[in-house]
């Protein structure tokens, strides 16, 4: 069962990941201006925070099992859509129903995931479920950016939605024997504000969205860094190759076994420096050789803060209240990725000065990270 959960983990985030490269340049083909595309873009992520909180609470109600299959079947549906997308006015219209049925899937699954693993094997898991990720990050931009080349991007999201919909009748069958009974007479009731006065889960959801801020910064910078330097585009291809591949074998090698005997505020603290420092290290680099250290130093980094944050998560939250703990931290992964890129943008502080800028910020959430003050939600 775990086996297929990762499956989905793997098909939710490549569905996000195939429209990176090609999202912009679609908008633009359908006539829109700059700032329409610039929304098309985040409209996605947008909606996606939005779905992600409604999730968790209809997680935590209903049980996982039903919300995965509705994400499943609704993300597949909505991926469809995209064919009859022929304005830039129907591409937003998409892009907020796909950002928000989306939303429903990961919190589901991975609180699916959280409830079925044994506590002490639950950094492990998280290991694994982020090997996942970072391989849907590797295999999603370049699949989508050949395949549109060669066909079109309607095609391209086809082949993801046929994927999702044949999940979503297979979770039926395999995911149904697994799904937990909800007794809503003895659901724990508690308030939002309590997951944000819990050290645990606040500093969860505060990782999780600096790690995306991390993220939209690199995708927003490291182009433009590239190209500064004097290197074809390509470069900027293998060097996020570089992050990934080196964060994959972290989680899948017998390295991950560190997250089960570590206490995950120390590894958050390690994984979140290291990518701090990776920041700097790329704002001083000057050849292509350190941009290939700084990307493996920022892989290393992500492979240990993400298992963290799920351990964090996983300890400081009980079964009933797991999946609204989810929604809130994967609204915060979204809210991370537009605030990333944008923030940087509008602060106008250029290439070097944004990377050091959020480098210095992640350097700053580290040190506050080790002031650990963790009771656990009931």
């Amino acid at each position: 069962m775990k086996k297929f959960i990762y499956v989905i983990v793997f098909f939710s985030f490549f569905d996000l990941f195939t429209q990176l490269p090609v999202m912009s340049t679609f908008a633009e083909s359908l006539g829109a201006s700059a700032f329409i595309t610039g929304l098309a873009v985040g409209m996605y992520s947008l909606s996606n925070t939005f779905g992600n909180i409604i999730s968790g609470f209809l997680t935590d109600r209903r049980g996982p099992y039903k919300i995965l299959i509705a994400g499943l079947f609704t993300t597949g549906l909505a991926l469809l859509l995209y064919t009859f997308a022929d304005a830039p006015i129907m591409l937003l219209v998409v892009r907020f129903i796909h950002g928000l049925v989306a939303g429903l899937i990961v919190p589901a699954a991975f609180t699916f995931l959280a409830n079925e693993t044994e506590q002490e094997k639950r950094g492990k898991s998280s290991a694994i479920s982020g090997a996942f990720v970072g391989i849907a990050a590797i295999t999603g931009p370049a699949f989508s950016g050949i395949l549109a080349s060669r066909t079109s991007v309607p095609f391209v999201f086809n082949i993801t939605a046929a994927c999702m919909l044949v999940l979503a009748f297979l979770s039926i069958f395999i995911l149904k024997s697994t799904q937990i009974k909800k007794d809503s007479s003895t659901s724990a009731h508690v308030p939002i504000r309590a997951f944000f006065k819990n050290a645990g889960t606040l500093k969860a959801f505060i990782g999780a969205f600096f790690l995306m801020f991390s993220q939209g910064a690199i995708a927003y910078l490291l182009p433009l860094k590239v190209q500064d330097l004097g290197f074809d585009s390509r470069l900027s291809g293998t060097l996020m190759s570089t992050f990934g591949i080196v964060a994959v074998l972290v989680f899948l090698l017998p390295t991950n076994r560190i997250f089960d005997r570590v206490k995950p505020i120390k590894t958050l603290a390690l994984g979140i420096s290291l990518m701090g420092l990776s920041q700097l290290l790329i704002s001083q680099a000057d050849s292509n050789t350190l941009l290939y250290i700084a990307m493996a130093c920022y892989g290393f980094g992500f492979a240990f803060l993400f298992p963290s944050l799920n351990s964090l998560l996983i300890d400081s939250t009980t079964v009933d209240v797991r999946g609204k703990a989810y929604g809130y931290f994967y609204a915060f992964f979204s809210l991370g990725v537009v605030v990333g890129s944008s923030l940087l943008g509008w602060l106008s502080l250029g290439i070097t000065g944004g990377f050091i800028f959020t480098g210095i910020l992640l350097l700053c959430f580290a040190c506050v990270t080790l002031l650990d003050r963790k009771t656990t939600l009931a």
